[in-house]
């Protein structure tokens, strides 16, 4: 089945080439979850733009959003294996295979969105790139993934008491599951998909996102309350089969290395407009925002979460050099 998978996925890539790309030597298939439009999607085509130009239109890009080619998890094996050359992927499913990106998937271990940015953009988000080699991936950049906060339809959450006993649908990660339980929820794990429905018929009372998700999904309309507590900032991370990778010459990996990089001061524009245009439309749409809230208890809670999921000294390691970091 996963094979049929595969290559139902190949074909659908190569049916859907522009001809524009068949005249590129090179034409590398890029996959992204999110629909057209979104800041991630846009700035992949940035990146394949660049080198385009750069290459003298030897390497192209093309761009599969929208799951054109299969959820994350699908898409991640995909990509090792060369099906995929490249992928904008979410922290979280690979928290199980490369290590090291369980640490930017730690609640509140980022002060904010700049400490963020410094700390990813620095040696230590180079060696978290580097992390993926080993796995058949070679990382290429991070992108915004926004402050996560929570929503539901029940109440507007204040503190922490707020959230004991709420049914939160969270990402398929047992590090946002023990996040949940550490804050006295009851985590649901569940596709994204699956979300508006749940909430709408009380399956679960709520999730947690940031403003363009919880606004393009259409959740706003069903959970009228968001708390911004901001307990988790993930990056996304742009990657590239190790495969594909290797096909190129030394110089065509610099220019796709170099490319990829240069996407990414685009791509938070792109995110900062559409987070501003995001929250812009929920509060018109009456939805209760809470702003003032105390974080110190929150992230007090999350002392088992670290004990638990910090447990190499590699991580631990990090850890400290991220709270170090200003």
């Amino acid at each position: 089945m996963k094979l049929l998978k595969t290559l139902a996925a190949s074909l659908l890539a190569t049916a859907a080439l522009t001809s524009a790309s068949l005249a590129c030597e090179v034409t590398l298939k890029s996959s992204d979850t999110h629909p057209d439009g979104y800041p991630t999607v846009e700035a992949v085509k940035q990146m394949g733009k660049l080198l385009e130009e750069r290459t003298d239109g030897r390497i192209c890009v093309e761009v599969f959003h929208s799951a054109q080619l299969g959820e994350e998890k699908d898409t991640i094996e995909q990509t090792k294996f060369g099906v995929i050359d490249l992928n904008r992927v979410s922290m979280g499913p690979f928290n199980n295979l490369v290590e090291e990106t369980k640490v930017v998937s730690l609640p509140y271990i980022f002060k904010g969105v700049d400490h963020m940015h410094t700390v990813m953009d620095g040696p230590i988000g180079d060696e978290i790139l580097a992390a993926f080699e080993p796995h058949g991936y070679v990382g290429l950049a991070f992108y915004d993934g926004g402050s996560r906060s929570f929503y539901n339809k029940v109440k507007p959450i204040k503190s922490i008491e707020d959230l004991e006993g709420m049914k939160v649908r969270v990402m398929q990660s047992d590090i946002f599951v023990d996040m949940m339980s550490a804050l006295g929820a009851n985590a649901t794990p569940m596709p994204y998909g699956e979300v508006y429905s749940s909430i709408q018929t009380g399956v679960i009372d709520g999730a947690e996102n940031n403003w363009p998700s919880y606004e393009s999904s259409g959740h706003f309309e069903v959970a009228g309350y968001y708390t911004l507590d901001e307990h988790l900032i993930v990056p996304e991370v742009l990657v590239m089969s190790k495969k594909s990778w290797d096909n190129l010459s030394p110089e065509d990996q610099a220019a796709v290395r170099q490319a990829a990089k240069d996407s990414v001061p685009f791509m938070r524009e792109q995110w900062q407009a559409r987070e501003k245009a995001s929250e812009e439309k929920v509060r018109a749409a009456g939805v209760e925002v809470v702003t003032e809230i105390d974080k110190e208890p929150f992230m007090a809670a999350m002392d088992s979460v670290y004990e638990k999921h910090v447990t190499s000294e590699n991580l631990k390691d990090l850890v400290a050099r991220i709270r170090a970091t200003d």
